[in-house]
């Protein structure tokens, strides 16, 4: 048995021990403010050990003053629009896609750029996929240079996460960070390493991911990778993975680009293209999408770089030519 599987089995019986995830009540809190000290970690007691496990505070009144989907407002525009992106993505993992998916509940949101909302599009999702009534979420922050999302999550600067994990001085058990919503987990970018692209495109990150997707089937993994065309670790990423959430802006993601990022795809991967900051008007353009009042066309398809390819190139010659 491998170290993470050691590891993981750990964190299984220690779930198996805790109360249900629905007992829970979530918390909500105001964080500080983002352009200054994130929130603190909380230390919790775990029932059968007494040993300490880190715990965070999401900042939701912070996130949804910048936009963000949030649990306490279910009724929301961007909450329903974010239901729409999701069902084909929970419907592949439950099997019902017209061909067989590897290890469907490895979502990966990147994009081409840096600014086309993925980091923004990621955290939703991953929101999204935590209200539903038979789903947890782990979301991990893969974007290991930046850690935009952790920051944003209320992650404190400094705390060990998934890069510990691949160097071997951490277990996931010990990094993996419960927060104030009950069926949402975080897995931090972890502290800084000058060959983190050596350590994300690495076989023990394959198996961590493939291990973490087959040992916990009612869980989602949700990573918010790097860009495309900025990174080496997110073409390798992307292999990995069962369904990837490409984002590009209506109004700065070049076209060339998004041919050019698509490429970094395998040719087998299911691909859905999300064309972020769209208006109605546009949208209602597009042939091979849905279009959603806050600013969201979403064009789905197998064969990775034919079908996908083909709604980004249509959602960004349509959104230039407007």
């Amino acid at each position: 048995m491998s170290t993470i599987e050691k590891a993981l089995s750990q964190m299984e019986a220690g779930r198996r021990q805790e109360p249900e995830d629905g007992e829970r009540k979530t918390v909500e809190r105001a964080g500080a403010d983002l352009n200054g000290a994130a929130p603190a970690a909380a230390a919790e007691q775990t029932p059968a050990t007494g040993a300490a496990r880190t715990r965070i505070d999401i900042p939701w009144d912070t996130l949804h003053a910048q936009g963000f989907l949030t649990p306490s407002v279910p009724r929301s525009v961007i909450a329903e629009e974010f239901r729409g992106i999701k069902r084909p993505l929970l419907k592949n993992i439950a099997g019902n896609s017209p061909t067989p998916i590897a290890n469907p509940n490895l979502i990966m949101v990147t994009s081409a750029l840096q600014g086309d909302g993925k980091t923004f599009s990621s955290i939703n999702l991953a929101v999204s996929i935590a209200m539903e009534q038979d789903k947890t979420v782990l979301f991990v922050d893969a974007d290991v240079l930046k850690a935009t999302a952790g920051h944003l999550l209320g992650v404190p600067k400094g705390t060990p996460g998934l890069n510990d994990i691949l160097r071997g001085d951490a277990n996931p058990e010990s990094v993996i960070l419960r927060t104030n919503m009950a069926k949402l987990r975080v897995l931090p970018a972890g502290t800084p390493d000058e060959h983190a692209t050596e350590l994300l495109a690495s076989e023990t990150m394959h198996q961590f991911m493939l291990e973490l997707s087959a040992r916990y089937p009612d869980r989602v993994i949700v990573f918010d990778s790097p860009p495309l065309l900025l990174t080496t670790e997110a073409g390798v990423l992307a292999s990995f993975m069962g369904q990837i959430v490409f984002v590009a802006s209506a109004d700065i993601t070049p076209q060339h680009a998004v041919q050019e990022a698509l490429e970094h795809i395998g040719p087998d991967k299911m691909v859905a293209v999300m064309l972020n900051r769209a208006s109605r008007r546009r949208m209602g353009l597009f042939g091979k999408g849905f279009g959603y009042g806050y600013g969201y066309g979403y064009g789905y398809g197998y064969g990775g770089r034919t079908l996908a390819a083909e709604a980004a190139d249509e959602a960004a010659a349509r959104a230039m030519n407007q």
